[in-house]
Formats: structure tokens, sequence, C-alpha cells
């Protein structure tokens, strides 16, 4: 039952900042991903730092779980330096168009 909960809070967040995010724009999401395709660009790839663990491909995953990751990454909810770092940099835009491009990709 409390799993069945925390699915749906999740589920219902996701919606809510899907409802407001900005419009993403895949053509321009993908002049904007260089940073990206350095460790999500590499099949199987696997990071060592902070924990050895296989990055995740990010192409057909939903916008709006994308740009949640990025703005968890940007307000520190979620925590790993790189990506962190990265997405400080990244306005609601850039992340939306991001998310947008991915969404649309098998890459």
């Amino acid at each position: 039952m409390k799993i069945t909960a925390v699915l749906l809070a999740a589920s219902l967040g996701l919606s809510a900042y899907a409802a407001q995010a900005a419009e993403g724009r895949p053509q321009i999401g993908k002049k904007k991903i260089s940073m990206c395709i350095g460790c999500h660009g590499i099949p199987g790839y696997r990071t060592t730092f902070p924990d050895t663990y296989q990055v995740p491909k990010l192409g057909g995953q939903h916008a709006a779980y994308i740009a949640s990751a990025l703005q968890a990454y940007k307000s520190g909810d979620r925590k790993h330096p790189d990506m962190n770092s990265i997405a400080t940099t990244l306005s609601d835009q850039d992340m939306a168009d991001i998310a947008a491009y991915y969404a649309g990709t098998k890459k």
C-alpha cells in the first residue's frame, strides 16, 4: 500500500511539473546536448565516480522525467557532482529542449 502511495505521489509530481514546464523544442535541444553525449552517448558506458554504475541511456525517455531529473540535479535534490554542475548551467527552457530532443530519439 505504501509503495502504491509513493508511486502515485511521484506520478502526480511529474504530471504537475509537465503541465507547468516550458515547451520543449527538439530541434533546438539537439544543439544543446554536447555536455550530455560525453557520458550518455557511449553505449554501455560505466562511470566510477562517485560510485560505479552504468550511465543511463536518455533516448526514448519521457521528456517530463528528463526535465524533472535535471531540475532535481540543479536544486541538489539528486546528487552527482558532474550532473549537479551541468544542471546549474541550464535554464528551464534548456532543460525542456534537451528533454524534448531525447524523448524523440533512440540515441
